[in-house]
């Protein structure tokens, strides 16, 4: 039977948010419902917001989440009520080529539910990246639940469904940063902080952090950052140079997803370094760079799509460092918020006030 739960829907371009009464349908094969616990307020979200993702208002928002199954459709064997989850959106479909060739992370037929979610007058509802998680409860295919150590909070849990994963996958999965490596990281939100933890997990010598808000730098210290530059008032790329012996770092992650932010990036690195676009950039970007500087410098021009993870891997894996007290996820929460404050998070978020808001239900 049908439920009807609350959740945070964004209803037009630029409109403020609003909590609305959501229709849930029971699970249909493959498909489980899941009762929220916590979900991280990300930047995409606000891009839904803002219709730079898509026009198929209105959204169901949230995305970055964790909670408990609560009932499950025919067919679903990965997952049982009762479970804890984390929430992914990319449940992998196992028959595609990059599957079939034991590169699942590349998976290129990645699915969500099938059936809709509503609101009371019928109008169907498009979940951020599938999932919809500022609500209640939330439909999802059952391959976008991954469980993990039901003893971890979940606050911190939910993060690695989006922003936390991306940054630690783009050091670790996509940069492949080994012991003894010096990193710099452009760009220190969440995504950014992430990846120098990251960095800091596979033994980096140096990571350098680069923002132009001293806030967000001195934050960058206590994720593992040795050293900063504030880009606002001296050169990056001159700066990371001048911080490893002339030369430029062995890998540079893009935090960012802006030309001139990649620009610096390039020649931040290395020669053969490799460079790490995980910043997401808007649609009318371009880049422009001399051929010859590509060619000339070698190494790797790499993007990190939700940082090359497998969630049944990699979430189990951080969850437990976590508990070992190698990784702080707490350390990524400013504040804990209720369904009604999406928008005021939306602007403390836009503001560089938080690191991440985190709704509690």
């Amino acid at each position: 039977m049908a439920q009807q739960v609350q959740g945070v829907i964004a209803p037009g371009k630029d409109e403020p948010v609003r909590v609305e009464t959501i229709v849930i349908p029971d699970p249909g094969p493959g498909e489980a419902v899941v009762k929220i616990q916590a979900c991280g307020v990300c930047h995409t979200d606000l891009h839904y917001k803002q219709g730079g993702i898509a026009d198929t208002f209105p959204f169901l928002l949230g995305h970055e989440a964790a909670g408990v199954v609560e009932s499950v459709g025919d067919g679903v064997t990965d997952v049982a009520p009762g479970d804890f989850v984390i929430l992914n959106w990319r449940a992998v479909c196992g028959q595609c080529r990059a599957c079939l060739r034991g590169r699942p992370w590349y998976c290129f037929d990645t699915h969500n539910a099938r059936q809709r979610m509503t609101l009371l007058d019928g109008t169907e509802l498009s979940p951020a990246l599938g999932i919809g998680a500022f609500a209640e409860k939330t439909l999802v295919a059952s391959g976008q639940c991954t469980k993990v150590d039901p003893e971890v909070s979940p606050a911190v849990a939910g993060l690695l469904g989006c922003g936390v994963m991306a940054g630690i996958g783009a050091a670790i999965n996509t940069g492949q940063v080994g012991r003894g490596d010096s990193v710099a990281v452009i760009g220190c939100g969440g995504v950014g902080d992430a990846a120098i933890a990251g960095a800091r997990l596979a033994g980096a010598a140096k990571i350098i952090a680069v923002d132009v808000d001293d806030r967000k730098l001195d934050k960058a210290r206590t994720m593992g950052a040795t050293h900063t530059v504030n880009s606002r008032s001296t050169d990056p790329v001159e700066a990371i140079r001048g911080f490893t012996g002339g030369n430029g770092a062995d890998v540079v992650i893009e935090a960012v997803g802006r030309p001139e932010t990649y620009q610096q990036a390039f020649y931040a690195r290395d020669l053969a370094g490799t460079v790490v676009l995980v910043g997401v950039p808007t649609p009318e970007m371009k880049i422009e760079l001399p051929l010859l500087d590509v060619f000339g410098r070698g190494g790797s021009l790499k993007s990190s799509w939700y940082g090359d993870c497998l969630p049944s891997r990699d979430f189990p894996m951080l969850v437990d460092l976590h508990q070992q007290g190698r990784l702080d996820l707490a350390a990524f929460v400013t504040e804990t918020i209720g369904l009604g404050d999406v928008e005021q998070a939306f602007a403390r978020m836009h503001d560089g006030d938080v690191l991440r808001s985190v709704v509690v239900l």
